[in-house]
């Protein structure tokens, strides 16, 4: 307890420095052309937020060239996604304030996504290139209020690129590194990644066509592999948009996105040639319609996933989702604003699979059964006062063809007091979640349990932001989450196990710290700390504490470097121990990570030259027991703009 009190003092004595914020803008809230993580479905000013949201920023992005979704998103506070530093086709685990993967909801330009043929129907980020994506925005948090069933624990919606507003543009991105783990030093090339964007506008229409690949190699999945383990990814998106008029403007889009990921055989940890397909296409449309004081608008789309195992338990898994979202933003008058909505999704799956001794795959789960559809109305409102006072407030009728309705709600109050140095906020909030069981756990012939009831959440937080003018921003948040009708994976004896409601209910509670300071004007550090604690049968790979820090330095106007550093406190994992036939618990080692980034501009900042090192210390851990993460590697690259 000494060491993790005192990194966590070490932050705190730092927020009398730490970290900056973007600028405010107006101070009225706007309505975004497109839907955006916040509390409110509006454009709100961060001091007239009163939820601590987490912006990934394009620039942020341009400066974390090299490096996937997952590994962007596991440096902000509160979030451990087990995996990301480990080999490239490592399936991602996301632990979000004591939540997992069903728990968080990921959006991609506002619109959810999912696989619902996943056991946590959760959406697998291994599928989006991060050369793709505009910004990050996470909001945390019950938000089933807006964002309905799996927003418990967390909201990611990522924003992909926009069209250029040139006549035509072009960029070339590509980089090269290496791929390998503490214990190998031979720095071969084995981490290939290329994209490729053409857009612009023409008149009243806007277009957009990239395509990026990854090829990696040289590392085991297993700690103990002796072979490597190839990860290859290929994504293409096509985004096109029309105004007809000032007040209507529509966009569609398209996405294919694959990856091969061979994987070894980690229930008898041996290597093995298994290898996992995941391909995945998208299609939507949104439509926009301005009025004199608010929009109307339906964001659409179809997903469909299609999952093939080869291995010694060889399976098929197709997925289709349906998900429309219809809503108003009406705007009263300066301190009034309401959203007014209905969100639509059906999701079914199927499944194949080879029986014991057979040799001919056989459907295990029939899509005619395994099949739901969500029809819910939702209504929230925002009130920003004159004097500081801040309050946004919703609900959201569940109705649930299998489970019926259900009412969730939220209500987060905030106060803002300005001062000749900046402002002062308090904020609290109160929120219900969802989590409705999937299909897999549902209607899996071997551990589907048709009975399971959905889970609850309620969320409570408090915290404070302290904001100095253009310096500094800090914020410190205090949550407490429980949750109810827990689904848990339950041995019932003889080599027989299944899905199951757990009557006992669940605690999940920590502080959540937040520090951006500018120096200089060219030099700027960021930190987050979490400190969470968790009833120990919800504990498993969360760490108790967890720091995140940046250094940055413009060192003139075309360079820009930075050093970070990541701390993650010990975990405890659990293996199945082939010798007594029991699952049994170990604990993970705590460990330190210290990465650094440097770039360049030239040809009139046309072309930017970057490289990076990752775990420069070379630090010996382990994310997943028994399974490999990267060591030092090196990985350097150009983007060039046309």
């Amino acid at each position: 307890m000494n060491k993790k009190t005192f990194v966590f003092g070490v932050l705190c004595g730092m927020s009398l420095f730490t970290v900056a914020q973007q600028q405010a803008v107006s101070t009225e809230v706007e309505t975004l052309e497109e839907v955006v993580i916040t509390d409110s479905k509006f454009y709100l000013n961060r001091e007239n937020s009163g939820k601590v949201i987490t912006k990934i920023t394009s620039e942020e992005l341009e400066k974390q060239q090299g490096k996937s979704v997952a590994e962007i998103i596991n440096a902000t506070a509160g979030i451990e996604i087990n995996g990301a530093n480990s080999q490239a086709g490592q399936n991602l685990n996301y632990y979000v304030r004591g939540g997992k993967n069903r728990q968080v909801l990921i959006l991609i330009d506002g619109i959810a996504v999912s696989d619902p043929s996943q056991i946590a129907n959760d959406y697998d980020l291994r599928l989006l290139n991060a050369n793709q994506v505009e910004s990050i925005e996470i909001l945390k948090g019950a938000s089933s209020t807006l964002y309905g069933s799996g927003a418990g624990t967390a909201v990611i919606n990522i924003k992909l690129k926009e069209a250029s507003k040139k006549a035509i543009s072009a960029n070339f991105k590509s980089t090269i590194g290496t791929n390998q783990s503490q214990e190998d030093t031979n720095y071969n090339l084995n981490n290939f990644q290329n994209n490729v964007s053409v857009n612009g506008t023409l008149n009243k229409l806007s277009y957009l066509a990239s395509f990026g690949n990854q090829y990696t190699d040289g590392l085991s999945s297993l700690a103990n592999g002796t072979e490597t383990d190839v990860y290859n990814a290929i994504n293409g998106n096509l985004k096109l948009g029309y105004r007809f008029s000032e007040a209507f403007k529509m966009t569609v889009y398209g996405s294919w996105d694959k990856f091969k990921a061979d994987f070894d055989d980690g229930f008898a940890g041996m290597d093995s040639n298994d290898l996992s397909t995941t391909k995945q296409q998208r299609y939507g449309f949104s439509p926009e319609y301005t009025y004199k004081k608010g929009s109307l608008s339906l964001n659409a789309a179809y997903n469909k996933v299609e999952r093939d195992i080869e291995s010694s338990y060889p399976a098929l898994y197709n997925a289709e989702s349906f998900t429309a979202d219809l809503f108003n933003r009406y705007t009263f008058n300066k301190t009034l604003y309401t959203v007014l909505g209905v969100q639509v999704k059906q999701d079914h799956m199927e499944s194949f699979t080879i029986p014991f001794g057979g040799t001919d795959f056989e459907q295990g789960i029939d899509p005619e059964i395994a099949k739901y559809t969500n029809v819910d109305p939702y209504a929230n409102v925002v009130y920003v006062s004159a004097f500081g006072l801040q309050v946004n407030a919703g609900a959201r009728l569940n109705n649930h063809s299998e489970y019926g309705n259900h009412v969730v709600y939220s209500l987060n109050p905030s106060y803002k007091k300005d001062f000749n140095f900046g402002y002062l906020k308090g904020l609290a909030s109160y929120g219900t979640a969802y989590i409705t069981p999937s299909l897999y756990q549902l209607f899996d012939p071997l551990y589907g349990n048709k009975d399971l009831q959905p889970e609850e959440n309620a969320t409570f937080e408090v915290g404070a932001e302290i904001h100095f003018n253009d310096k500094a921003t800090v914020s410190v948040v205090y949550f407490n989450r429980k949750e109810e009708n827990f689904i848990d994976f339950v041995d019932l004896g003889s080599w027989v196990y299944q899905y199951q409601n757990v009557n006992e209910n669940f605690t999940a509670s920590g502080i959540e710290f937040v520090a951006d300071y500018n120096i200089t004007k060219a030099l700027k550090l960021s930190a987050n700390a979490t400190y969470t604690k968790v009833d120990e049968d919800l504990s498993l790979r969360i760490p108790e504490l967890k720091v995140n820090g940046l250094l940055g330095y413009q060192l003139c106007e075309s360079t820009f470097m930075s050093v970070s550093y990541q701390f993650t406190d010990s975990r405890t994992d659990s293996f199945y121990n082939n010798i007594s036939y029991m699952n049994e618990e170990v604990n993970l080692k705590s460990y330190n990570l210290l990465d650094f980034y440097v770039s360049h501009n030239i040809l009139n900042n046309k072309m930017t030259l970057f490289a990076n090192v990752t775990n420069i210390l070379n630090e010996d851990y382990q994310e997943l027991y028994g399974y490999s993460t990267k060591g030092r590697n090196v990985n350097i690259g150009f983007s060039l703009t046309l």
